[in-house]
């Protein structure tokens, strides 16, 4: 059960970051609304946000690979701990109780996040991978 575990969040973990890349593509106006709202307006240009999509789309199509995931790893979790980190109001009050502009739908960031850093953990547990099959 572990074995597909492990496949099972490597692939949807990774695939999330495949979908967030190519909406920076489809939906530039979403892409600057989500910097301005959660990251102080860093990355709002149309040129960096491609360039942040093609990275995510490059990264999470790795991961869903499992292809060099000793280098791939550190770099999904920051992005998703970066993330995460966006919308800390919302991990630590997620229904606004005490602090406003807060959203219960974006606390699932916090568990992505820690799915991303258990994958880097268990990386070699983790035998369903391109990584495996080349070594």
């Amino acid at each position: 059960m572990k074995r597909w575990g492990l496949f099972l969040l490597r692939v949807t973990i990774g695939w999330l970051l495949v979908l967030w890349g190519i909406d920076k593509f489809q939906d530039v106006a979403h892409g600057q609304a989500v910097a301005e709202t959660f990251y102080f307006g860093i990355g709002t240009q149309a040129v960096l946000l491609k360039v942040f999509g093609a990275l995510e789309i490059l990264i999470g199509a790795l991961v869903v690979l499992g292809l060099w995931r000793k280098r791939v790893y550190p770099v999904m979790f920051a992005v998703l701990l970066i993330t995460a980190i966006g919308v800390w109001k919302s991990v630590v009050d997620p229904w606004g109780w005490f602090l406003e502009g807060s959203n219960v739908l974006f606390y699932p960031s916090a568990i992505i996040a820690a799915g991303a850093l258990l994958l880097w953990g268990t990386m070699d547990e983790d035998g369903m991978t391109l990584d495996g099959v080349l070594a």
